[in-house]
């Protein structure tokens, strides 16, 4: 067993958000993931633009809480219920004892087969990465399916490049990004190995394919930075 940084331990091809992951998550993926909480910043402006008065809105993968209760919080004087959706116990466990609003739940559910109801803002803030491909399609189906008209999914995914060269760099320059972060190689190689079969990106335009063939017509790119993007779609 290595260590992947942070005092995470990490075995090969078993990464789990639970364990020592939970205490230690905020401050991992802040130091592992470009721009993280510009990102959670962006979102709560956007979300100005969807939530309403009467609004249901999702979080995908909620981990440990911060974003649906910054979310929550933000549109606290509005009648709008957030769910923060989040299918480790642990992590529900987490955001359920240091995030609590009126307006916000978390529910220990597989977002796979959640009966959504319909909703003015779906999140997926890197999650959609680690479900499986095979349930993908279908999911990014029932988004769609579930939002009001005018609505909006804002999908932020890792992100393989287009061809291989352009794979080359930006692992290179992700894996220098996080050694400038304090983190040795031995714990990158850990990291990367410990996420074998359990992290799958598509590229950007996999993504976008996906979104297309769930009815999505408005999309754009809201942030990049290397292998990392957001993307706005509205219904």
């Amino acid at each position: 067993m290595s260590g992947a940084g942070d005092g995470i331990k990490a075995e090969n091809a078993s990464w789990k958000f639970s364990g020592e992951v939970v205490d230690r998550f905020e401050e991992h993926i802040q130091k592992s993931v470009p721009f993280y909480e510009e990102g959670h910043a962006l979102i709560l402006k956007l979300s100005d633009y969807f939530v309403k008065e009467d609004s249901i809105c999702y979080e995908l993968g909620s981990s440990t809480g911060k974003l649906s209760f910054a979310l929550a919080s933000r549109h606290r004087q509005k009648g709008v219920k957030f769910v923060g959706l989040e299918i480790e116990e642990e992590m529900h466990a987490y955001a359920t004892r240091h995030y609590r609003s009126q307006n916000l739940h978390f529910e220990r559910e597989d977002v796979t087969v959640y009966p959504f109801q319909k909703s003015d803002l779906i999140i997926s803030y890197y999650t959609m990465q680690f479900v499986h491909p095979k349930h993908r399609q279908k999911l990014f189906d029932t988004i769609y399916d579930r939002l009001e008209w005018g609505g909006a999914f804002i999908l932020y995914e890792k992100v393989r490049a287009p061809d291989a060269r352009f794979q080359d760099i930006v692992t290179t320059l992700y894996d220098e990004y996080k050694i400038d972060r304090g983190y040795s190689a031995e714990e990158i190689f850990a990291k990367t190995m410990s996420l074998k079969g359990v992290l799958e990106p598509f590229s950007t335009q996999a993504n976008l394919d996906l979104l297309k063939r769930a009815g999505f017509v408005d999309v754009m790119s809201i942030q990049k930075y290397l292998n990392f993007e957001g993307f706005l779609a509205i219904k």
